[in-house]
């Protein structure tokens, strides 16, 4: 095996798979190696592309350097064995494509392949045809005796639609991966068509599940992006009309009107306060200059309520009806029905009337309050804070249930939603973690340890014995658990 990068102290090693000991020395470039290819028959030989526009050609088993091919003008991006091993070829930021004898290493053929940079090229299975992807947003299918372009698929001609990888996944299959994270599969038999994979291209900020007209998870990312997960399938689609700028903070859906509504907030060319219908945008309702900086977001019975740095503004069918100015700005809020919750920087969660009544003010938390929950029926209310405590409170009563005992968390909790039934909560923070509380059985939990690298930003129940989750790595996961 050769593994080649950007390394502390070389760009490229070859070891044997087995034993890991050494099987050669990879040298002979002065910058990092973006790609190697080996050649599987022997005798064995290799090659890697580098960004000091060099090619270098090994011989092995040792492998050593055996020469240096400067055919390219600017960056190698790529270079790949054919199967049958008896050519190899190289794309460039040039533009250019390059054969080269499989044994040798001596140049067969030049290619202008694109206008822009050539970043990724893969071999069919038969050796007989060659595929492209390119930084103009092409990918092109090129007949490797004649060394023409036979098809070409114009993904777009947008930054997103950047095609970086490529591969050829079977004799009917070509997957090219876009800048936006998209991966486009195209059927070569089909003339300018194929099917688009979609995944959350950045870390995942926030989420939210909507059960209505049919089971639907919407991720959205730090750039902007807005990802609508179909269960139990896990299709994935973008959202049409996303801006991909700016962050979305936070989600909110509300089932109580026809067909269920998702609700949207955010920072920059996601902010304001918009709606999705249909995986599209609908009409943005508030633009950035009613709402400052918003934070988080709850919708309930046709309102909508959004948190940001001067307190929560209230909303309904779309008109803004009042605001409740907090000193020292809100993070948080939580909606159900005629009860409102909101915290922030004070540590305190206050809990009051949709219509802006008196409030209770609860102290128990240790941190910025940075979520909220009530469940279903409203009978209680959760909050989450950024030092990892959990508290429970009895909404009719007015009182905390749970004050300290839920602490688990080694830090900020990002997300917590009450089960279907009420009795048990769902947690995940940005220790990486997710657990599950019981609302009677306070002293157990059941922790779920590494859900998510870089933290767990979104957390749902799907029913009684499944959560589906949302994190920093950009993926979205689904939990069977049970008790506690």
């Amino acid at each position: 095996m050769i593994a080649v990068g950007d390394g502390r102290e070389r760009f490229g090693s070859a070891f044997f798979v087995d034993g890991g000991s050494s099987c050669g020395e990879i040298q002979g470039s002065s910058k990092v190696i973006n790609a190697v290819s080996i050649r599987h028959q022997r005798p064995f030989r290799a090659a890697t592309a580098s960004d000091d526009a060099s090619i270098v050609f090994f011989t092995g088993v040792p492998y050593k350097n055996d020469k240096v091919i400067r055919t390219h003008t600017r960056f190698v991006q790529d270079v790949r064995y054919s199967p049958s091993g008896d050519h190899f070829v190289s794309v460039g930021s040039d533009g250019k494509m390059f054969l080269y004898d499989g044994k040798d290493g001596s140049t067969a053929a030049e290619i202008v392949a694109s206008q822009g940079s050539v970043l990724a090229v893969s071999w069919s299975g038969d050796s007989k045809r060659l595929s492209t992807s390119s930084a103009d947003g092409t990918v092109k299918i090129w007949d490797a005796e004649t060394r023409q372009a036979v098809q070409t698929y114009t993904i777009g001609t947008d930054v997103a639609s950047q095609q970086n990888g490529n591969v050829w996944a079977n004799e009917n299959s070509i997957v090219s991966l876009g800048l936006d994270g998209t991966l486009n599969v195209i059927d070569p038999r089909v003339d300018g068509k194929w099917n688009r994979i979609h995944g959350a291209p950045k870390a995942i900020s926030s989420s939210v599940l909507a059960n209505k007209p049919e089971p639907t998870f919407y991720t959205g990312s730090f750039d902007g992006s807005v990802r609508a997960f179909e269960l139990p399938t896990g299709k994935c689609s973008a959202v049409e009309g996303s801006k991909g700028e700016g962050q979305v903070t936070g989600f909110a859906y509300d089932e109580s009107v026809e067909d269920g509504k998702v609700w949207t907030t955010g920072w920059g060319a996601a902010g304001g306060l918009q709606a999705i219908k249909a995986g599209t945008y609908d009409a943005s309702i508030a633009s950035d200059s009613e709402i400052d900086g918003s934070k988080a977001i709850a919708a309930s019975a046709g309102r909508v309520a959004v948190a940001d740095v001067s307190g929560v503004t209230m909303f309904e069918n779309g008109k803004k009806i009042h605001t409740i100015s907090v000193k020292e700005g809100c993070s948080a809020v939580a909606l159900n029905g005629s009860h409102l919750a909101y915290g922030g920087n004070d540590k305190k969660i206050h809990l009051a009337s949709a219509d802006g009544g008196s409030e209770t003010i609860f102290d128990d938390s240790r941190g910025e309050i940075i979520c909220l929950a009530f469940s279903q029926d409203a009978k209680y209310l959760a909050g989450g804070d950024s030092s990892g405590r959990i508290v429970l409170i009895d909404v009719a009563a007015k009182k905390t249930i749970v004050s300290s005992k839920w602490t688990a968390h080694t830090s900020r909790v990002n997300s917590l939603t009450f089960s279907p039934d009420g009795l048990r909560i769902v947690s995940g923070g940005l220790d990486e973690s997710i657990y599950i509380w019981s609302v009677e059985k306070t002293l157990r939990n059941v922790p779920i340890k590494n859900a998510h690298a870089g933290g767990v930003n979104g957390v749902s129940w799907l029913d009684a014995a499944t959560i589906i989750s949302a994190g920093a790595d950009a993926c979205v996961r689904t939990w069977t658990v049970s008790g506690p």
